[in-house]
Formats: structure tokens, sequence, C-alpha cells
């Protein structure tokens, strides 16, 4: 029989929790809708403990909140086999270098995910990240990592492409 994988998901807002105010015409972090999307998914074998840190696009970010993420996820990893962190594209590649600056012996995955596109608009991509996210902090040894559009990439040296709009890793060739 298989032991059940214990994961802690940490959400911090970004594109893939805004929704659309129709009365300003304007997306923005107000709800948290990664419940919504949890309630979809089959996740057998997971025990998921949720934290919902902050509500933030991450162009709002400071290095304050990227480092109080990197101090929730040591905590999480105290008791969880794994973390997953929902974040904002924008900087996302900034709370992944401070995860690697703070989180010194890792006993576990670190797998930060986020969206290009809204959960809310019809073409996202947030679903299919953070079931893919889900898979990954079952799988990948100890280390922190951005997972999405089919892809893991350990850090350090990940960033966002902004022309291509997809993550790379800075040895990568262009």
């Amino acid at each position: 029989m298989n032991q059940e994988r214990r994961v802690a998901i940490l959400s911090t807002g970004g594109t893939m929790e805004k929704t659309y105010n129709p009365l300003s015409g304007v997306l923005s972090n107000e709800l948290n809708v990664i419940d919504v999307m949890l309630s979809q998914l089959t996740l057998r074998g997971l025990k998921l403990s949720r934290v919902q840190l902050m509500n933030k696009d991450s162009l709002e970010m400071s290095e304050r909140d990227h480092d109080l993420i990197a101090r929730t996820v040591e905590s999480c990893l105290a008791t969880n086999d794994g973390v997953v962190i929902t974040h904002g594209t924008d900087t996302l590649e900034l709370t992944g270098e401070a995860c690697v600056r703070h989180l010194q012996e890792l006993t576990g995955p670190v797998v930060l995910t986020g969206a290009m596109i809204p959960y809310e608009n019809r073409n996202t991509d947030a679903l299919q990240n953070l079931t893919e996210a889900l898979i990954a902090v079952q799988l990948l040894p100890p280390g922190v990592y951005l997972v999405m559009h089919g892809q893991a990439l350990p850090f350090p040296g990940v960033y966002k492409d902004r022309k291509e709009l997809c993550f790379k890793r800075s040895d990568q060739e262009p």
C-alpha cells in the first residue's frame, strides 16, 4: 500500500488567481481561486495543507515578500514531504532564488508554478500548471524548481523569457 504524501500548497496570488471585476473592468487579486481549482482534481495519495500567505500581483511583491515566502516554505517542510508555491510569473524567479539562498538543507522538493492566463479565462494554463506541479512535487528530489508548461527547471538560473512568454534556464541556448 502506498504511503500518503503530505504536500503544502502555499498560495501567493499572481495571474493564476486574478479575477475580473465587471464594475471596474480590471483583473485583480481579490479572491482565492486555488481551492476551486483543487476541487476539480482527483488527488489520490495526497494529503494537502493549504497556506494562504498573500494574494498579490507579483509585480507588487517586495524583497521582504520573497524572503517571507522562503521562510514559510522552510516551516512547511518541517511537516510535509514537499511544497508547491503558486506565484505570479513576473517575479517568480526572485522567489525561487530567495528559496535557494534561504533553504540550505532541503528535505523535499519545492515547486513554484504560475500561469500566463488567469484561471477564470477560457484558454487558461492555470489548471494544467497546478496539476503538473502536484505531480512533480511527488517525483522530484529535494531542490527548488519551476514547473509549468510541461517542464521542470531547477533553480538557480531560471528566468522568464518575456518575448516567448515561457521560462528558461540561463545555461540553455537561446
